[in-house]
This record gives structure tokens, C-alpha cells and sequence, in this order.
């Protein structure tokens, strides 16, 4: 029995849809895939026949439809509190709702610059992206927020220990980083690779290189 249909955007270039997807993912519920292809002159028609805001990711459960990654995320820590979304320590739960809202809020610069593209092939040894202004102290603040975690968390390889909705507003990053060649060190160079090692994350990347559609990023 299907108990959701999440709506995405193209797997390749949608990190909003990847954060909702994970997070269902996490849930273990059955859920169906509609795609919108983003970039065509029919692409906010089609996902507005889905979700109020023309925006994706957008839940359709229970008769009724979840949109905005934060609202997905509450959503379903209520209907699957089992599933672990958010920490059981009321600080630490704090602190994860601040780090992801953050993500949500934020990061013009990196959103701007690196768009996330899973078909974009890596840059070679010493020609990754150049990075300055805004952006490097963007690069620098995600790294502060990563290290500063996972020196917190006393077990495990995510940022509070056990994977979960942070992680999940975050896991676009690391695939950003790759993509441009942007260089980490420490923990949170293991971090990035604790995300991309992910089955379901690299169920994605498989899902996204295979798709048919481009969109060209600068």
C-alpha cells in the first residue's frame, strides 16, 4: 500500500526535492514519485496541480497536501516520531531546527554560484571553483556548523550522531562541494563523505545521472 506521492523536481538540479525525499526515505513509508521537469514553460502549471506555492518538494498524504521542506519535515516527525527526523534531546532538537532553518533561510551566495548539478562532472586536481566574498564565508560558515556538531554528537557519523532532517537539509551541500571542487578538511571532509556514502543518496545520484532532461548552470 502507497502511503504518500511526493512531488519532485528534476533529481539532477532539485536540492529542495532531494532534502524532502531523504527525509521520507527515512520514515520507511511507501510513497510514489511524480517528477516535474523545472525550466519549461509548463513546469509551475504542473506542480501547482500539486502544491499551492508552484514550489517543490510537496507531500500529498492524508488527503491533503504538505508543502515547504520545514513543513515536510515537522510533518512527518509527527505522523513517524519512531523515524528519528529530529533529536530526542530537547537542546540538541533546538539546535538542529536552528541549523536547518538556517539552511532553508540562507546561503544566497552558494545557491547563486553552485548550483546543485549531479551531472556535472568534477573539476580536475587544482582546478576547482574560485571561491571568495560572500560565498567563502558562506563555505566557511557550513563548515563551522558541520565541525561544531560532529564534535558535539558523542556517537555515530551524522551531525547529531544518527541520520537525520538536519542531515537531510545539509546532504545537498556535500554534493555541492564535489561537484566544484570545493576542499574540506577534518571532520568535516568525513562528514561529506559519511552523506555521500548513503545508499539513498547515491540512489539519487543514479536516479539523476539517468534522467534525460539538462539544464545548463554557469
Amino acid at each position: 500500500m502507497v502511503d504518500f506521492t511526493l512531488i519532485l523536481g528534476n533529481k539532477a538540479y532539485s536540492s529542495w526535492s532531494l532534502r524532502g525525499w531523504l527525509m521520507v526515505k527515512l520514515t520507511g513509508a511507501a510513497f510514489d514519485e511524480v517528477v516535474v521537469p523545472l525550466d519549461r514553460p509548463e513546469t509551475k502549471t504542473a506542480i501547482r496541480a500539486h502544491s499551492p506555492s508552484g514550489r517543490v518538494p510537496a507531500l500529498k498524504a492524508e488527503g491533503l497536501a504538505v508543502w515547504d521542506t520545514l513543513a515536510i519535515a515537522e510533518y512527518l516527525h509527527e505522523r513517524f516520531p519512531e523515524a528519528g527526523l529530529w533529536p530526542e534531546d530537547p537542546a540538541a532538537r533546538a539546535h538542529a531546527r536552528s541549523i536547518a532553518a538556517e539552511m532553508h533561510a540562507g546561503f544566497p551566495a552558494l545557491r547563486a554560484r553552485l548550483p546543485m548539478d549531479l551531472k556535472r562532472a568534477p573539476p580536475g586536481p587544482g582546478a576547482g571553483f574560485a571561491v571568495d566574498g560572500t560565498l567563502a564565508g558562506e563555505i566557511a560558515r557550513i563548515v563551522a556548523i558541520w565541525s561544531d556538531c560532529r564534535a558535539r554528537a558523542e556517537a555515530g557519523d551524522f551531525l547529531f550522531g544518527r541520520f537525520g532532517a538536519a542531515d537531510a537539509f545539509y546532504a545537498p551541500v556535500a554534493t555541492r562541494f564535489v561537484t566544484y571542487g570545493i576542499a574540506l578538511e577534518g571532520a568535516a571532509a568525513d562528514y561529506r563523505d559519511a552523506l555521500l556514502a548513503r545508499p539513498d543518496l547515491r540512489e539519487w545520484t543514479a536516479a539523476a545521472k539517468a534522467e534525460p532532461w539538462i539544464i545548463e548552470n554557469p
